[in-house]
């Protein structure tokens, strides 16, 4: 009952000077349109794109070796710099350069970290072989198919309770949290293990988000053209500055122009808004537990890249991090990722294991972004936590 409608392109990034980089689903027509870089970026994307599906699998599956060893060791070369010094070394160009650490920014990790270029690397991947779709109506329609599959087989779904002790669910052979460790521990309690507890105590969670949806009475009037069409745009400027903000959020302050990620689902799905009205949202990084409304400069950024925005917005909601923490208590902080992201972090979640969904508690398992292969759109997390669970249960 899903459909995914793709934008007319996936990704733009808008530049000062009426510039802007512009990610096409088509590797050589991105590439086309980098001037200098047009060979350099055909000869990253090209190999991996050809061998995608290999690396998908690769990536967001539990740790074993890799179906694909080769691509996945060239991959591995280039993923484990920093984004900033990747693009740096391999792109002359603005436009090419800013692409990529745009990417890798949905990481909220500093962007001179080690590995960063590898989320970068991965989501251009992605949006290259298999594009960034939306879901017709809203990602409530996909939560609302899976309960649809689950009760045709007999589930049944009860919302509005919250679960404060473990002792409250009926028994089961398998019961599947989808917390973070904070909220397991809260409500598994003295069932926990000493030594198991101490270790998710020691779980870090990572920087939030401030995020702001509009009602429009007309679409974001952006400069270039390449933005009035993709269904997503990144609003930061240059590499440079985009990683220059994203260090002032990881060292507890905000800067006065953040990086933004924009989404515009209704220039794909109209459904999302009454006839002749549009829709956005957006949010920028902000240090974990942040109560400042970043609306303003969130707008301002906006606004730079697409003067006269605020004239086309009729409403707007702004959910500050502790407000995303109310809205969704795994958001710890406002931390919309289950936890920090970084390479000490990133194989290790919530613990070091081979097995990191299973609990020391027979017959629980978390299934959160908390647990391999971390926060994203992908659903992995909870069918690596499915798949353990039921080869644990088999007899």
């Amino acid at each position: 009952g899903v459909e995914w409608i793709h934008p007319a392109l996936p990704l733009a990034h808008p530049l000062d000077d009426g510039r802007a980089a512009t990610l096409h689903r088509d590797v050589h027509a991105t590439a086309a349109s980098l001037g200098p870089d047009t060979t350099h970026y055909r000869r990253i994307f090209d190999p991996l794109v050809t061998r995608a599906p290999a690396l998908v699998s690769t990536f967001l599956s539990p740790l074993s070796v890799p179906s694909a060893p080769w691509p996945s060791a060239r991959f591995g070369l280039h993923a484990i710099r920093s984004a900033q010094g990747f693009a740096t070394a391999r792109f002359s160009t603005d436009e090419a350069r800013a692409l990529l650490v745009g990417a890798a920014a949905h990481a909220i990790q500093p962007l001179t970290a080690p590995a960063t270029a590898g989320y970068g690397l991965f989501l251009l991947l992605l949006a290259h072989a298999y594009g960034w779709p939306v879901a017709r109506g809203g990602s409530q329609s996909v939560a609302d198919a899976l309960g649809r599959v689950f009760q045709t087989h007999g589930g049944a779904i009860v919302a509005g309770h919250e679960v404060t002790d473990l002792a409250d669910l009926p028994r089961a052979p398998i019961t599947m949290l989808d917390l973070t460790p904070r909220q397991f521990l809260r409500i598994a309690g003295d069932a926990v293990p000493a030594g198991y507890k101490r270790r998710l105590q020691r779980f870090r969670y990572g920087p939030g988000v401030c995020k702001v949806d509009w009602a429009l009475s007309a679409p974001i009037p952006w400069t270039h053209p390449s933005a009035r069409i993709a269904g997503t745009v990144h609003v930061g400027g240059t590499a440079e500055e985009i990683t220059a903000t994203e260090a002032e959020v990881h060292a507890g302050r905000h800067s006065d122009r953040p990086y933004v990620i924009v989404v515009q689902p209704t220039l794909m799905d109209p459904t999302r808004a009454p006839a002749g009205g549009h829709v956005a949202w957006a949010y920028c990084h902000v240090p974990n537990g942040s109560a400042e409304d970043r609306t303003a400069a969130i707008e301002s950024q906006i606004e730079r890249f697409a003067p006269g925005f605020r004239e086309v917005v009729t409403t707007r909601h702004t959910m500050n991090a502790p407000a995303m923490e109310r809205h969704d208590a795994n958001y710890v902080g406002g931390d919309i990722n289950g936890g920090a992201g970084d390479l000490r972090q990133m194989f290790t979640r919530p613990v070091v294991s081979a097995r990191p969904w299973a609990t020391p508690i027979e017959g629980v398992f978390l299934c959160s972004s908390s647990t391999p292969p971390g926060g994203g759109v992908h659903g992995m997390c909870g069918l690596h936590a499915a798949r353990l669970a039921l080869w644990k249960a088999s007899p």
